[in-house]
């Protein structure tokens, strides 16, 4: 059976690059025919996961994850690659965490202690649990006295809702916990959202600061329970944990050019975020990314020849904490911005491939769809979506006017196993994976060899039109970003 699935894998992407369009450029069809034949990018990605795991910020296996993908960018011949490092506040390690339901039944209390959250007291946090369907900071003062010395659980249910539809929900949530300690709550609690107790991860604050208070995700099934206890009395709990709390350290971006033959002072920039939460092994969320963009970069480099613009390829780190890398790269990098054409950005998994999301831009939409209906519609990739998101590492770029473009891919497969353990290799698609790589890579090559850029940097006016929708601009002002 597996001989005969790799056989249909060989012949499904042999006919994949035989799709190639005659009329796309001589550089596509290369890059076409070495991506889905032959082609690097599973490579990358088992040897990634299976020899460093999950890539915790500031983690050995963050920074060796780092070295190790340095020395593949140079292994192709690119010679400029180096580490460029930023401090982040505190560092971060899990440890294993302890809980239990204490009333009206006692039984396991399945949690893990949210990201960068400090630990809890010496002899954990024991109390009653207080549920908040709204988060707001009128909801929390209103319901102040009750809050005092309690463990608040915070119902996600209309934040999960409203992903889609609006910043707005995440506004509050990310100001709770600082408003919580304020009412004087002892501990924070967040509902999970997967069956079978299977828990998640994330981090409640921004720029890698410790959280006010300790924090914690508790399984699905345990927090329908407590939200149906609290409608009519109070249960208790109680729970320890203590991650190893450092204090400020280095973590590195890594950033690698191909130098352009004729406008070398203009640059793109391809990137996907090296780090991953510390369950499962970041397989999709992403390690899918950080393979495709090396996959990319062997691939331009295999032509031979230098674009005409400059590329950079960068591997961002701490996307999970606040897209902390790019926006450092965007502050590091702030008197050559002008120059940089565009940024392509992957990181939404090995999904089927849809095409580019180009943030809200009508003039985007207009220079893209020709070229992505005659070169990437063969590949199943030819949609240019105006749907505008702040959720990974083209944001920073694009809040400072840059032309924008997001990998647009089928998420449902990513979203199952996203920021918990599940996320692993076997979950990735191989055949998604490599057309990915080769659709990041011929948009690059078309951008980077266009006789023009692709379009004009926005200004602050013509970008806060934008961001309205979603509540977008909100939200960026209310983390200090707009």
């Amino acid at each position: 059976m597996k001989i005969r699935y790799m056989a249909v894998m060989v012949l499904s992407l042999c006919a994949l690059a035989q799709s190639t369009p005659k009329g796309a450029s001589p550089e596509a069809q290369a890059i076409a025919s070495r991506a889905f034949v032959g082609g690097h990018s599973m490579d990358y990605l088992t040897e990634m996961t299976d020899k460093f795991g999950p890539r915790l910020l500031s983690s050995d296996n963050y920074m060796n994850a780092a070295k190790w993908a340095a020395d593949q960018f140079r292994a192709m011949g690119i010679k400029d690659v180096k580490l460029e490092s930023f401090a982040i506040p505190h560092s971060w390690k899990r440890v294993a965490a302890t809980g239990r339901i204490l009333t009206p039944v006692e039984r396991p209390l399945h949690l893990e202690s949210l990201g960068w959250s400090p630990a809890t007291p010496d002899g954990g946090v024991k109390g009653e649990v207080v549920l908040l369907d709204e988060f707001s900071a009128d909801a929390i003062k209103q319901r102040a006295s009750e809050i005092k010395g309690k463990v608040v659980l915070l119902n996600m249910k209309k934040v999960y809702a409203a992903r889609d539809e609006s910043y707005k929900p995440y506004i509050d949530l990310e100001q709770a916990p600082t408003r919580l300690k304020e009412a004087g709550a002892a501990a924070i609690l967040t509902s999970g959202n997967r069956p079978s107790q299977v828990l998640g991860t994330t981090s409640l604050g921004w720029d890698g600061n410790l959280s006010p208070l300790p924090a914690a995700s508790i399984g699905k099934e345990d927090s329908d329970y407590l939200m149906r206890i609290a409608k009519t009395q109070r249960p208790t709990v109680e729970f320890a944990f203590s991650p190893q709390v450092g204090g400020a350290t280095q973590v590195p971006n890594v950033i690698a050019e191909i130098r352009g033959s004729e406008k070398p002072d203009e640059w793109i920039i391809i990137g996907a975020h090296l780090d991953s939460w510390d369950f499962g092994t970041g397989a999709q969320d992403n390690g899918a990314g950080t393979a495709q963009v090396l996959e990319a970069a062997r691939l331009i480099t295999s032509l031979g020849k230098a674009p005409k613009r400059s590329i950079r390829f960068a591997l961002w780190a701490g996307e999970e904490e606040g897209l902390l890398g790019s926006r450092q790269y965007v502050k590091q990098h702030q008197g050559e911005l002008a120059k940089c054409v565009a940024v392509l950005n992957t990181d939404n998994g090995s999904g089927e491939v849809q095409g580019w999301k180009v943030e809200g831009r009508d003039d985007l939409v207009a220079a893209m769809q020709p070229f992505s209906d005659s070169v990437l519609a063969p590949f199943g990739a030819g949609q240019v979506s105006k749907e505008i998101t702040y959720d990974t590492d083209h944001g920073p770029f694009m809040l400072a006017g840059i032309p924008a473009f997001d990998l647009l891919v089928d998420m449902k497969a990513y979203m199952e196993v996203h920021h918990n353990a599940g996320d692993t290799l076997d979950k990735v698609n191989v055949r998604n994976l490599n057309i990915g790589a080769a659709v990041v890579a011929i948009t690059a090559d078309y951008i980077a060899n266009a006789d023009k850029p692709i379009g004009p940097h926005l200004d602050r006016e013509a970008l806060g039109k934008i961001l309205k929708d979603k509540d977008l601009d909100e939200y960026l002002h209310s983390v200090g970003e707009w």
